[in-house]
């Protein structure tokens, strides 16, 4: 892994922002102001056609103001060239939007080339953007985005958004296109990058719970981008500012606050751990010793690869050629508690393996973990427990 120092995001402020279509009486943004801290993942919320993606779209230039100002830090960017501003915000769209012409090497190499980077260092950032959204360098940089799953073709959409290091990223919708396991596996990884790489990212969606997982902060909107509230998610659960916000939360707000708990928030317990290479005896002896009826195969990387019984690894070479189970449930720590009880309900072991920086093994959850923190979050703080 090269020792990159990503710059940090900095923050954008929209200052009396105003977008009007000829032609149309009302305007698409109507005189807006809003501040996205530095750092911050901002999620904008609201109806088809409130003018929420219009909205993130003036920040690039994609869409040009009719009126106000837009900073970036404390530069006014109203009157840069639009294509040198496009180059330092990164920008993903719904469907990843790679070139299917270009390998996925070249397409995360875009805006590097563009920029004139020698060759080795364009090379250096590619295979290192693909480690780090989890995609081994070997074997996509040379691929073609037709030969991709969906969700990892959204991966290279986001390497490809990164590559220039910008300070700030533009997301539309970008998980929408995707399966919901796939989504869930997606947003984990985002939050997973935001941690190491602190960028300013705006995130326009119209799911709620995308929008509460993902958040720092919400800002939810009604038509003309009219920001009818704009707080953490822990506030607006708690504190929705009107009818039009509560229909938005909807129903289960006690359920939805599982969607503000992380995996990395609870104690997560030891399974038996054994590698490929290692002695089948001492695996068998180590699960016995902590009670243990099957134990979880690393790879050299420490990266989850199956669960293995006691009676499989009894047989001849049982860990000298493993195969990874392709649906072995596991969550980040950047999951949610409501997305490690989902994959618990799907699984065979009563437990979900969690996964850290690029894909490590870090421990399990417990389904009897998750349930005592949903009767935590249940009781009102007021309450003495009895």
């Amino acid at each position: 892994m090269s020792e990159h120092s990503s710059t940090a995001g900095e923050r954008i402020l929209l200052e009396n922002i105003t977008k009007k279509y000829p032609g149309q009486s009302a305007a698409a943004v109507d005189d807006i102001t809003i501040e996205f801290p530095a750092g911050e993942i901002v999620m904008l919320v609201g109806p088809s056609g409130c003018g929420k993606t219009t909205t993130m779209k003036m920040i690039n230039r994609l869409i040009e103001p009719t009126s106000g100002r837009i900073l970036i830090g404390d530069e006014d960017v109203t009157d840069t060239n639009p294509d040198e501003l496009r180059r330092r915000i990164g920008y993903v769209i719904q469907g990843a939007g790679l070139f299917p012409h270009f390998t996925v090497g070249d397409n995360i190499a875009l805006v590097p080339r563009m920029l004139k980077w020698d060759k080795q260092r364009v090379s250096d950032r590619v295979d290192e953007l693909l480690d780090l959204v989890g995609l081994e360098p070997g074997e996509y940089r040379d691929r073609y985005p037709r030969e991709l799953s969906g969700g990892q073709q959204q991966r290279i959409g986001v390497a490809r958004a990164l590559a220039a290091d910008p300070p700030v990223l533009l997301m539309d919708e970008p998980f929408g296109a995707v399966d919901p396991i796939t989504r869930q596996r997606l947003q984990d990884e985002l939050l997973r990058l935001q941690e190491e790489l602190q960028k300013t990212i705006v995130f326009v969606t119209h799911d709620f719970d995308e929008a509460l997982k993902l958040g720092d902060r919400i800002a939810i909107l009604e038509t003309g981008s009219q920001i009818v509230q704009y707080d953490t998610p822990e506030q607006i659960l708690a504190h929705p500012a009107n009818e039009f916000v509560e229909g938005f939360v909807g129903a289960g707000a006690a359920l939805k606050q599982l969607s503000l708990t992380r995996v990395r928030e609870i104690d997560l317990h030891e399974a038996a751990v054994a590698h490929v290479g290692d002695d089948p005896d001492e695996a068998i002896a180590a699960a016995e010793a902590i009670d243990r009826e099957h134990v979880i195969v690393l790879d050299r990387f420490d990266r989850p690869q199956r669960w293995m019984s006691l009676r499989e690894l009894r047989r001849d070479g049982s860990l000298t050629n493993v195969r990874r189970d392709l649906n072995l449930e596991t969550v980040s720590l950047a999951s949610t508690l409501n997305d490690a009880l989902d994959e618990m309900l799907t699984s065979s072991h009563g437990v979900v393996v969690v996964t850290g920086r690029r894909n490590s093994y870090q421990g399990v959850v417990r389904v009897e973990t998750v349930m005592g923190a949903m009767q935590q979050l249940q009781q009102p703080p007021t309450e003495a427990a009895t």
